[in-house]
């Protein structure tokens, strides 16, 4: 009431507006010299941290990832409390889109056994990992991306861009995984669709140089690789389809790079207990070498 008063008084004058309104002019002035609120105190103060926050993470964040990371920052704020402010704020979180594809299988190639059968759950990093390509459309024409991500924390650890479907541009983010974890990849199973990139000669070879085994659903469709689908599917709609139009190439390259960086070290991911991909390692690790200290300690003596 005191909004719309404010906004047409100077036209009609208060105490006509007061009269068509069947109110007290005595209430408008209460109203505009009563201190606000404790409650409006506390959203006044909220508002730049739940903008902050939502444009330090690409303006992707819904209201319960918001409300997760204003507390893990030690801004206690209840969930109904950030969905009513970002209405006010007319914030929104991002929402995915259908996806195409765009590996093409190779029936005339001996394909892998499916080793996963759909279930990704994992225990460790480097266990599983998952690998697709994608496209994204730019003035120029289309480019692809190639990912490998980790199962057991869902990090991007590899990751490619060409404006080629050669089998290079997914062996160039096999390598950068590769790179990323530095070490023997024993035992490791790597999982793909029946794309022809995955199932050429040099990628296969270079999964055996490591230790690891290749994979590849058996079933031809988006649940034998539904991990991969969903990651790739929060990089077209948090970062591609949101940023576009895409100029270049090399834009979209400059763009996966700032995109996959915030994604492993601050992205809330709900799959793993809403904390960043990296953090999520780093607890594995901690735990994993507490253990071993203790499996190593002498026992005292009586």
């Amino acid at each position: 009431m005191t909004a719309f008063v404010e906004e047409q008084k100077e036209r009609f004058g208060v105490e006509p507006i007061c009269t068509a309104l069947q109110v007290a002019p005595s209430t408008y002035y209460a109203c505009k010299t009563r201190p606000p609120s404790a409650r409006r105190r506390r959203d006044e103060a909220l508002k730049p941290e739940i903008l902050r926050v939502h444009k330090d993470n690409f303006g992707v964040y819904g209201a319960r990832k918001l409300w997760r990371q204003l507390n893990r920052e030690g801004v206690p704020v209840a969930r109904c409390t950030v969905e009513r402010l970002m209405k006010e704020l007319q914030l929104a979180g991002v929402r995915r889109g259908k996806r195409r594809r765009t590996t093409i299988p190779d029936e005339t190639v001996p394909r892998p056994a499916d080793l996963v059968e759909r279930k990704f759950r994992v225990t460790n990093p480097n266990e599983l990992w998952v690998a697709d390509i994608t496209y994204v459309r730019t003035w120029s024409g289309l480019a692809y991306a190639a990912f490998v991500i980790d199962a057991y924390s869902r990090m991007f650890v590899g990751w490619s861009i060409a404006t080629h479907l050669r089998a290079e541009l997914a062996l160039e983010a096999l390598e950068m995984a590769i790179w990323y974890r530095d070490e023997r990849l024993d035992g490791l199973v790597h999982h793909s669709d029946r794309g022809s990139q995955y199932l050429a000669i040099r990628y296969t070879e270079r999964l055996a140089d490591v230790g690891a085994v290749n994979s590849v659903g058996s079933r031809g469709d988006s649940y034998d690789n539904a991990l991969a689908e969903s990651e790739i599917g929060l990089y077209k709609a948090e970062l591609i389809n949101r940023r576009g139009p895409w100029r270049t190439m090399e834009e979209v390259e400059l763009g996966t790079l700032e995109w996959v960086q915030w994604f492993n070290h601050r992205r809330l991911h709900s799959s793993i207990g809403d904390v960043p991909p990296i953090e999520f390692e780093a607890a594995y690790y901690l735990e994993r070498d507490v253990v071993a200290e203790r499996e190593f300690q002498p026992a005292k003596s009586p």
